[in-house]
């Protein structure tokens, strides 16, 4: 497992390695807060961790994984209650954390729309309630359902549950047709003291913080006992609606307000990020003494139309952000530091501290990044901690906002042990002594061990079985490590795993016979192996954890290619580099020649593409499906845009186009369908003139997509 990068020291395998960490935590975390009701990590940890998560990708988005945090919302409905399918998702938000990150918001906002720096811009700030999620359908007026958020996309149905909260009315008057009106289930300071009184009196279970009070409350099978837990709600959002709430946030609230709806008092419309910081720190100075938590400030792009024009990224809106509140700060002893080896094979430092509690979490790993950073230098050998560097030994500062293993922020040298030395990086791999090198450039010591090396092929295989990969029920990391070093069911490679019930007629015995397992947990395992026998063409590619090929990547080149079979022709016929299919692969937009290098080599690898081969002979694999495009005159087309726009942005262009069913490509070649041309458009249009591309300027693309 790969646990401590510097996101700034990063190299390609190295990010990918702790990009497969995070998701596997993040996963966890969520699972524990949304289905369980008993976190595990604080908030603040949680934000830190998808923040660095969220700065990997943007540093490396070919790398992007497919059980990235960034696509995760929320966790798996839990059992025990009927499902609900949201007729909009319950998206997250992104996160800011420093006064520089709203001001990055503003400025993204402004490039995505082509708004100047002088022109007017209007956003909401309202206080980020710390509950739980809560969607209610209204139809005719009438509450007819009430759904957590789940996945984003599933969730649970608890309608009896909310009918019982007295901020919930079961009817409202002067709604459009269909409603759905989206809020914060939360417990009052005060209550939740009197609950846990009552608990305690009674012998029942207490709970630790407000939040788990509020989300056990509403998510109980016996709407009886929900009742007798004092819930409340504040509404601050909306899904599905027949018509228009208003024409701003700031109004559509309002009207929520006016249909009898609890709404925030503390929002505000604000004018611009320094009112919409001061904003932050007036509800940040007032915290302590709301009676209820709150866990930062949410800010949203004021006007409608703009958030509609914004959309939306994969589970986050593009108009919206929350700045968090900051987390906190302790100092402990650095009692030995482990190198421990990524599927990449980037060897990363994890310090073993004495525990300290940090946020109300017991911690006792740490981050310490890289080879440089436990010297004190970064990336590009300046100086960092004052040059202090980190040895077994030091009092050192952890900084708990961030990662489930926190960094280590500081050394205090006062207290640095007269006998300490230096930290001699290793030069061999510890897990297969293969020679562990660091390339000019790169910040990252690496085994070159490759399959030979166990961790690497181990860490491969839990990216393979990961949420957005296979996601194979009953087949996590913990099972892959049970069957990786079981010595008669093993799985060493991907393949394996599919062999395990065909190698003997015995193997379902053997299996039930292990201690945790039985003969109905292993016939389960069979039923979900199958069950991902059949599998999207994207979702295979993004499994095979080839280097640079994220989520992200993997679906664009899949949406490209259409199937499994023209996509493997293609990249054989591009191993030397050069042809048309290599030029194919490099004008998708957003693949570039490193991810397509790394693309082409693992396919003419011999025994990777022997084992690739040996894998999909026993899958079946699904075209990729393409956004929905009914109607749309450019469905299907390849098109490239170049020059200047005018009245969009280039981003907002290729969004529109590849949400009407288009392939947006980065070049032109014979396979381009329609080249769009503003002002200063040069090569490109050049060679769509040579090859007979139809070409349009702005007003002629926006003249043919219309209102598609």
């Amino acid at each position: 497992m790969n646990d401590a990068i510097a996101v700034e020291n990063l190299t390609e395998e190295q990010a990918q390695a702790e990009l497969a960490r995070l998701a596997a935590e993040l996963d966890r975390a969520n699972t524990a807060y949304h289905a369980e009701d008993a976190p595990e990590i604080s908030d603040a940890d949680y934000d830190r961790l998808k923040r660095r998560n969220a700065e990997i990708e943007a540093r490396f988005p070919q790398l992007k994984r497919a059980d990235s945090p960034s696509e995760q919302v929320g966790a798996r409905p839990a059992d025990g209650f009927t499902k609900i399918t949201h007729a909009v998702r319950m998206l997250s938000l992104g996160n800011a954390f420093d006064d520089g990150d709203v001001a990055a918001f503003d400025q993204s906002i402004r490039k995505y729309l082509g708004l100047g720096a002088d022109t007017g811009l209007s956003y909401t700030a309202e206080p980020k309630i710390d509950g739980l999620s809560l969607s209610l359908r209204y139809e005719s007026g009438q509450l007819v359902q009430a759904a957590t958020r789940g996945d984003g996309a599933v969730g649970e149905n608890v309608t009896a549950n909310a009918l019982t909260i007295a901020d919930i009315p079961e009817r409202i008057d002067g709604a459009p047709e269909v409603l759905e009106v989206r809020g914060e289930v939360y417990m009052s300071h005060e209550d939740f003291a009197a609950l846990n009184a009552r608990q305690e009196e009674s012998g029942g279970k207490s709970f630790a913080n407000p939040r788990n009070a509020a989300a056990g409350s509403l998510r109980q099978l016996d709407a009886s006992i929900t009742r007798d837990r004092p819930l409340r709600f504040f509404a601050y959002a909306w899904g599905e609606t027949s018509e228009p709430l208003a024409g701003t946030q700031t109004d559509a609230i309002n009207r929520l307000g006016a249909l009898g709806f609890q709404i925030n008092p503390l929002t505000r419309r604000c004018e611009s990020p320094a009112e919409m910081i001061a904003h932050y720190h007036n509800i940040e100075d007032q915290r302590a003494t709301l009676g209820y938590d709150i866990d930062g400030v949410v800010y949203k792009v004021d006007d409608l139309a703009l958030q509609h024009r914004l959309g939306f990224r994969s589970t986050t809106p593009r108009w919206a952000i929350a700045h968090k509140f900051p987390a906190e700060l302790a100092w402990t002893r650095l009692e030995a530091i482990d190198i421990q080896v990524g599927r990449t094979g980037a060897l990363s430092p994890v310090a073993r501290l004495t525990p300290v509690t940090v946020g109300g979490v017991v911690v006792s790993n740490a981050t310490l990044h890289n080879e440089d950073y436990v010297a004190g230098r970064d990336a590009n050998g300046e100086e960092i901690r004052g040059g202090k560097d980190i040895r077994v030994g030091d009092w050192v500062q952890v900084y708990r906002a961030g990662d489930v293993i926190p960094k280590v922020a500081d050394v205090d040298l006062s207290k640095r042990p007269q006998n300490s030395e230096p930290y001699a990086f290793p030069t061999r791999c510890p897990e297969c002594n293969s020679e562990a090198v660091r390339e000019v450039g790169d910040a990252v010591r690496r085994c070159v061990g490759g399959i030979i090396c166990p961790a690497q092929a181990m860490e491969k295989l839990k990216h393979f079985v990961s949420r957005k990969a296979f996601d194979i029920e009953g087949l996590g990391a913990k099972q892959i490590e049970m069957f990786f070093d079981d010595e008669l069911l093993p799985v060493k490679t991907p393949v394996d795993i599919f062999t395990l019930q065909s190698r003997d007629a015995d193997n379902l015995a053997k299996l039930a016979n292990r201690k945790g397992w039985g003969e109905q947990s292993a016939r389960n395992l069979w039923d979900a192996i199958d069950e991902k026998r059949t599998i999207q063409f994207g979702r295979l590619l993004f499994a095979l954890g080839i280097r640079h090929v994220g989520e992200a990547a993997s679906t664009l080149i899949a949406r490209h290619y259409g199937n499994w079979s023209a996509f493997e022709s293609a990249v054989t016929a591009a191993s030397g580099f050069e042809g048309p299919e290599w030029d194919e692969l490099l004008a998708i937009d957003g693949v570039g020649e490193v991810m397509a290098r790394a693309l082409v080599s693992a396919f003419a690898q011999e025994t990777e593409r022997a084992s690739i081969d040996a894998l999909v002979t026993r899958l079946t694999v699904l075209d990729e499906e393409r956004p929905q495009s009914d109607g749309s005159p450019v469905a299907g087309l390849t098109v490239v845009f170049t020059g200047t726009l005018e009245k969009m942005t280039r981003a907002e262009a290729k969004a529109r186009a590849e949400s009407l069913g288009a392939k947006v490509a980065g070049s032109v070649s014979k396979k381009t369908d329609l080249l769009v041309a503003g002002p200063g458009a040069g090569s490109k249009a050049k060679k769509a003139d040579e090859l007979g591309i139809r070409t349009l300027d702005e007003d002629g693309w926006l003249e043919l997509i219309g209102d598609a």
